[in-house]
């Protein structure tokens, strides 16, 4: 036996522990799995647990590991343990020319910050007849080296994403610099939810725009209280 479910145990805790405070449900809150530090073994326990939501930062890791398991999940699929699907999501940083290789395999692309990936997206989409779900990503920490549309360009960027047909944008992504300081973390978890709202208050998005994808191991009892619907978290359950 690993610790792995001991470690997803602690982890169901604090959330819905951090959902308390916020007086939200944790049945509201999405946990994806990030799987780029792990083994195959240890994320097939983890779908084992049932577990199905799992994210890939690098197109050649999710195509490699997601067929392994699937492999694993038809090998086992009279198992009642078993999720019957897996959703795989996109988390890292998408370069135009891997969309076609991404498309057919992710549920959730969360990584959207140019209006050339967009539209590299849709095309890709139309010629497959798919209609992929896609987050925004924003760069709400303001830092230079990180990937995002800057926070003032957000809703213009939404606004042409909304136009492009078969694209589905539902929510935005963000990250919080790796620092203590929980209010600047705090700081940059919150201006991703009030974009969030102004965007929905201003008709710039649909019904379906519904979801905020942010924190990660470090920091997502602080996204939990400023309303993150999507957690993102590896290190917390495979370190």
């Amino acid at each position: 036996m690993t610790r792995i479910p001991e470690r997803i145990k602690r982890l169901e805790e604090t959330i819905a522990a951090a959902c308390a405070r916020a007086k939200r449900e944790p049945a509201d809150i999405r946990l994806v799995v990030v799987t780029k530090s792990a083994e195959i073994e240890q994320i097939l326990e983890v779908v084992r647990l049932g577990y199905n939501h799992l994210g890939e930062n690098r197109v050649q890791q999710l195509k490699k590991v997601s067929a392994q398991v699937a492999e694993f999940v038809e090998q086992h699929r009279d198992d009642p343990a078993l999720p019957k699907e897996i959703h795989w999501h996109m988390i890292g940083h998408l370069q135009r020319n891997k969309v076609r290789q991404v498309l057919p395999v992710v549920s959730l692309i969360h990584s959207v910050d140019t209006l050339r990936l967009a539209e590299e997206i849709n095309g890709s989409a139309a010629k497959l007849n798919l209609q992929p779900r896609v987050l925004l990503q924003v760069n709400t920490s303001h830092e230079p080296q990180k990937y995002g549309v800057p926070v003032g360009a957000a809703t213009h960027l939404a606004e042409q994403i909304e136009t492009l047909p078969y694209l589905k944008l539902i929510g935005l992504m963000t990250m919080a610099p790796l620092t203590r300081n929980k209010d600047v973390i705090r700081a940059c978890f919150a201006r991703a939810r009030e974009l969030y709202y102004e965007m929905r208050g201003e008709k710039i998005v649909g019904d379906q725009f519904t979801e905020l994808s942010m924190g990660m191991s470090s920091d997502y009892e602080i996204a939990i209280e400023e309303g993150a619907t999507i957690l993102r978290i590896g290190s917390a359950i495979f370190a």
